[in-house]
């Protein structure tokens, strides 16, 4: 599975004082098994991994063919993590360049709802109007603006191009078992429907049919990736003793550098591959920890490409940083640097060597000079890019960010700040039931 190692961390903190935490840590661990702390009533994503039903499993995979049997493209409506956990598994084992040749063994998988780019959803809709295309609609209220105002657009290009009966057939709903728009509108258009558990907040829901769905339509093997979640929910347990325990080491650390001034962590990578697990990653850390003005900023960065960008900012820039870096053990294929006559570029020495071997250099040399400039480093190292592996790395991150965000003191369950932005726009789109805030945000402007 997964290893953590904390050992380029112990120049600017002690081990000491990261061990120090044991007694918080259990404590964390037992309010999340007990439900006392805060945001108890989140707290599905827990022991989900190990409670997913092979029935379940081969529903979502029935569906899965159904839409890989009828459609040359799926697009995925969500926002936040109503999309980025399908999006970081799906990127992280899709081969790069697939989606460019003409002959698919999968459908191509587009996401629509998470942003309101005008041209954006034109170029889509112009995209999609010669392509058998189908719709997972991942949303619990059906009423946010993003996801719901893209899934407008798509059901009438569903249905206009594809006729009624075919569009119930490749329009499938993932929403709350009851209540909201979305409900509705499954349950009166026949869609095939998927529930999002109530106790599972969206930055948690990677592992529920909101992400294994789409995985599942990518042609993924989601009955890996549960089993690589649940052996990590087992070596995260809360008997699994501090030492031994990587989400309990991490939340720590992190917490313990958090103390020292470093307010930055820079999640790292240096396979283009995982850029979208940092996407996801920044989602669950961000709006679990950001709150009542404390949280360490999650940000991210892909190597070596970013080297060249951000690299002296990291090397020279504030002290205010740490990294975390995400190293893949194994590539899954194989390429060797050629031999050149005339060397013009000086690369001969490379000759004869994987390209990952002098990626690997490139990670190392990184790290060492990111350590004398001041930065420390945690490493995150994970066998391959498999299922398995990446189920793993994701329950890793959701319980560390449970234990995390209790040893900050926050609730890491909820997030009131994200209506902040939603109400002004309503008020500024004079959305019925918001007249007081209009007439109050014209008279601010």
């Amino acid at each position: 599975m997964i290893s953590l190692n904390i050992e380029k961390t112990l120049g600017f903190i002690s081990k000491e004082n990261v061990f120090a935490y044991e007694s918080q840590v259990k404590a964390a661990q037992d309010a999340l098994e007990n439900g006392s702390g805060k945001g108890n009533d989140f707290l599905g994503w827990l022991h989900l991994p190990s409670s997913i039903t092979q029935e379940h499993l081969a529903d979502l995979k029935a569906t899965a063919q159904v839409l890989r049997d009828n459609c040359e493209v799926v697009v995925v409506a969500g926002i936040g993590g109503s999309y980025l956990g399908a999006r970081a598994v799906i990127e992280a084992l899709s081969n790069s360049f697939t989606w460019l040749q003409d002959k698919k063994s999968t459908p191509v998988i587009l996401y629509a709802g998470h942003n309101i780019g005008e041209d954006y959803l034109y170029e889509l809709t112009e995209y999609l109007q010669d392509k058998k295309f189908g719709v997972i609609n991942i949303s619990k209220s059906g009423t946010t603006t993003e996801t719901a105002l893209a899934f407008r657009l798509l059901k009438k290009q569903c249905e206009d191009q594809r006729g009624k009966d075919m569009a119930k057939k490749v329009i499938v709903a993932i929403t709350d078992a009851k209540k909201g728009a979305a409900r509705v509108t499954a349950d009166n258009e026949g869609y095939k429907s998927f529930i999002i558990p109530d106790n599972v907040g969206g930055r948690f829901s990677v592992l529920t049919p909101v992400g294994l769905l789409p995985i599942a339509v990518a042609g993924f093997d989601i009955e890996k990736l549960v089993a690589g979640a649940t052996a990590m929910e087992k070596l995260c347990g809360k008997d699994v003793p501090f030492a031994e325990n990587p989400a309990a080491i991490y939340a720590a650390t992190r917490n313990e550098l958090y103390k020292h001034d470093k307010k930055i962590e820079i999640l790292v990578n240096f396979n283009p591959k995982l850029h979208y697990v940092s996407e996801w990653w920044k989602q669950l850390y961000g709006e679990s920890e950001g709150k009542e003005n404390k949280g360490i900023f999650p940000a991210a960065v892909d190597f070596s490409t970013d080297l060249h960008s951000m690299g002296q900012w990291i090397q020279e820039g504030e002290r205010t940083i740490y990294e975390t870096v995400i190293s893949v053990e194994k590539t899954n294929h194989k390429l060797e640097v050629p031999s050149d006559a005339q060397n013009l570029d000086g690369l001969n020495f490379l000759a004869g060597k994987r390209v990952d071997e002098v990626n690997k250099m490139a990670e190392l040399g990184t790290q060492l000079a990111h350590v004398d400039g001041g930065v420390p480093n945690i490493r995150i190292v994970i066998p391959a890019l498999n299922e398995e592996s990446i189920g793993g790395l994701l329950y890793f991150f959701e319980k560390a960010c449970g234990i995390s965000g209790y040893l900050l003191g926050v609730n890491p369950f909820n997030q009131p700040g994200v209506e902040a932005y939603k109400k002004n726009m309503f008020a500024l789109l004079n959305k019925p039931g918001y007249e007081e805030e209009s007439k109050a945000i014209r008279a601010r402007l």
